[in-house]
């Protein structure tokens, strides 16, 4: 097996008192960019946790990029004939 293709994807995190904002950008092969952002708030009684905070908003980012690359995909898709093998 080989790889055909290889997608690296960048994530950045702000933290703002008990909010944390995620940034999350993967350019395809296509030369297509999707770009998506992710929040979590810490409750007043958690314990301040930054690596947590970065996980939550990091996972809800990546989320939004898999859910835009699954419509993506989809579009792609309805563009074949019937016919066409998928891949």
């Amino acid at each position: 097996m080989h790889t055909l293709v290889g997608w690296h994807i960048e994530m950045e995190f702000q933290e703002d008192g008990d909010r944390t904002k995620a940034a999350a950008m993967v350019r395809l092969a296509d030369g297509t960019e999707l770009r998506a952002h992710g929040f979590s708030t810490r409750h007043h009684a958690d314990a301040p946790q930054l690596r947590v905070g970065e996980e939550v908003a990091g996972a809800r980012a990546l989320n939004e990029l898999a859910m835009q690359l699954l419509t993506k995909a989809h579009g792609e898709l309805k563009g074949r004939s019937p016919d066409s093998p998928l891949m």
